[in-house]
């Protein structure tokens, strides 16, 4: 089994995948502020549930980012903890891609862009563009939202999910080749599906080194500079 996490976003998410990549199991829920009260009891809950022991597990899996800091930091460190005390590889998946696998299905169309959205506050989004195969067309990056803005990718269908999407609606929506895809959240069980190629070819990561991707530096609301 490969145990897989997701916290980048407000939905804590965790979900077993056998090591062909065919989903077990996902406990997810959606609410501000509970990773680090909630994480382990989904991930205890889940392995009890399911019949599991921890030394039944072959890697975990966890999104990398980017997303909330605090989302991040602690569902990495999470993951290096328990690939830590049970001596097995620790895989990352970029919490972007995972929300375009999940959006896949939904848009039915193979010509179509994939983008997705992690909202970052006032009218600024992490986002990155994917083609169907979710081979990656624009690297992830953080935009604040104006009429102008994927302009330039308007010559296919452009589909735009993910909690960062409600806002940039309004402001997107006149260009017609533009759709948007409700209900597409970052989730485990996208992150499960996509750790296991990487399981297969070992590209693993470092327990010592590995950090989350924050795309941007954390600044506390607290924070001040004197002159």
């Amino acid at each position: 089994m490969i145990l897989s996490i997701e916290t980048a976003t407000s939905n804590c998410s965790v979900a077993l995948h056998t090591v062909l990549g065919e989903q077990v199991a996902i406990v997810e829920r959606n609410e501000p502020n509970i990773h680090a009260s909630q994480l382990f009891v989904f991930i205890n809950d889940i392995l009890l549930e399911n019949g599991i022991s921890r030394n039944q597990l072959k890697a975990v899996a966890v999104s990398k980012g980017p997303g909330s800091y605090t989302g991040l930091r602690i569902g990495v460190s999470a993951a290096k903890g328990l690939c830590y005390s049970l001596g097995i590889p620790l895989l990352s998946v970029s919490s972007l891609q995972g929300m375009a696998h999940g959006a896949s299905k939904k848009a039915g169309d193979r010509e179509a862009l994939l983008i997705p959205m992690i909202d970052a506050r006032r009218m600024e989004v992490y986002n990155a563009v994917y083609d169907w195969k979710l081979n990656e067309i624009v690297p992830t990056q953080a935009t604040i939202i104006d009429a102008q803005s994927f302009v330039t990718l308007s010559t296919k269908p452009c589909y735009f999910f993910g909690d960062g999407m409600p806002k940039c609606k309004e402001v997107l929506a006149p260009c017609g080749q533009f759709f948007f895809i409700d209900a597409v959240e970052a989730s485990a069980s996208s992150i499960g599906v996509l750790a296991q190629k990487k399981f297969v070819e070992q590209q693993f990561e470092s327990l010592a080194y590995f950090e989350p991707y924050y795309l941007k530096e954390f600044v506390s609301q607290n924070t001040f500079h004197k002159k």
